[in-house]
């Protein structure tokens, strides 16, 4: 498979981008290099070669949930610098 130049050109327009000649040119150029390598990678045998979702193999490396009791309401305002009633108070940030 290869791209000419009304391909690079179509691709250009659904993205809504424009090139100069020499740029279509060489991106012309650079998307048969691409597609080439592409199509020797379809060369190698991965029979038996199981596919990947992930080239890592990792399990879930996250503690187990543990129910414990809350802070009360009085010492989570404790060092607040502002307070209304048992809220934090903070400054108007939105006009």
């Amino acid at each position: 498979m290869s791209v000419n130049r009304k391909d690079v050109d179509y691709i250009a327009e659904l993205a809504r981008l424009s090139f100069t000649d020499e740029e279509a040119s060489r991106m012309t150029d650079e998307l048969n290099s691409i597609l080439h390598y592409v199509e020797k990678l379809g060369e190698l045998d991965t029979e038996g070669v199981l596919p990947l979702s992930n080239i890592h193999d990792q399990k879930n490396v996250l503690r187990d949930d543990v129910e414990r009791p809350s802070i009360s309401n009085a010492e989570a305002l404790q060092n607040a610098p502002d307070r209304q009633d048992r809220f934090f108070k903070v400054p108007k940030v939105i006009g």
